[in-house]
């Protein structure tokens, strides 16, 4: 500003503006485009992480991108069901989910998570609208079905997880509509089945269905880690779905890691042109990964 003394060093104005520059081209590429985040874990546990998430969302709608936010909440739900008395089952990392789970479960992800998320988007001066797939009939979802098999007569039994079902349909209409009024979607993943029941929906999946739905120009997982690490633990900046195949294959992609790849990989063949799995603990992630070269986390898109 006139009057005041400017630094022009290389960690002063001149590299804030180096920066800005930097951020340019992809501000055009992305300019009118939707990106589709799934927020949850440490991201979302920490208040100054949370916070910071706000604000990125906030600038990203400034600057002319429409964000839309599905969120889990997994270690709250559980946290509420052990307040209550209630146990928990699990079955290959899935909580078994009753129909007194899943009413304390809409009530923990529709209520309490996210209308905090809300608020701290409007703290940070954006519009941000709480929504769950009930809303707007946005996803119509159907049991999900799980197979396990027997270690001793190697046979596969129907494992019945209860209320816990994925995606079937996506109409996206109020999520156009939010937009369109300048406002932030922020989803909870509960939508209702054709039997009229409540099911629970894991965000992951349920960010993925959606950004198919609205041919998202990126679907964004926050994670714990740093994105997909390979046979030697460097991380890999970039994954085809014939890479995911083979590494999978091979053994170098394992565990939580797969069904997330594939939620990536079904992403893009339902329309969204890509995805990125992405360290969720570093500040301002979503920033570094969109708007500079060297990006953040491991981009998955299809090859050509």
């Amino acid at each position: 500003m006139t009057g005041q003394a400017t630094d022009l060093g290389p960690d002063g104005a001149q590299a804030k503006a180096a920066t800005l520059m930097e951020a340019l081209p992809y501000l055009q590429r992305y300019a009118g485009r939707t990106f589709v985040v799934k927020y949850g874990g440490h991201a979302m546990g920490d208040e100054d992480a949370a916070s910071a998430f706000a604000r990125d969302v906030v600038l990203l709608k400034q600057v002319g991108i429409d964000p839309v936010v599905v969120h889990g909440g997994g270690p709250q739900i559980g946290a509420m069901l052990e307040r209550l008395g209630h146990e928990s089952e699990f079955v290959d990392g899935l909580r078994v989910t009753d129909e007194t789970t899943a009413e304390i479960a809409e009530m923990v992800l529709s209520g309490a998570i996210n209308k905090s998320i809300v608020a701290r988007i409007q703290d940070a001066g954006g519009k941000a609208i709480g929504l769950s797939g009930k809303d707007g009939r946005l996803v119509q979802a159907k049991k999900l079905e799980r197979t396990k098999r027997d270690p001793d007569s190697n046979i596969e039994r129907v494992v019945d997880l209860g209320f816990v079902g994925e995606p079937e349909t996506v109409d996206t209409a109020v999520i156009r509509t939010a937009r369109d009024a300048g406002m932030i979607p922020v989803i909870a993943p509960v939508a209702s089945g054709a039997d009229g029941k409540t099911y629970n929906i894991n965000a992951d999946t349920m960010a993925g269905a959606i950004a198919g739905a609205l041919g998202a120009a990126r679907l964004l997982l926050l994670t714990d880690v740093t994105g997909v690490k390979d046979a030697h633990g460097e991380l890999v900046p970039e994954l085809s779905p014939a890479d995911i195949e083979r590494l999978t294959a091979e053994g170098t992609i394992t565990g939580g890691m797969i069904p997330k790849l594939e939620t990536c990989t079904a992403a893009l063949d339902a329309g969204c042109e890509a995805a990125v799995i992405l360290d969720g603990r570093v500040r301002h992630a979503m920033l570094l990964e969109f708007f500079t070269a060297s990006g953040a986390g491991t981009l998955v898109r299809s090859q050509g």
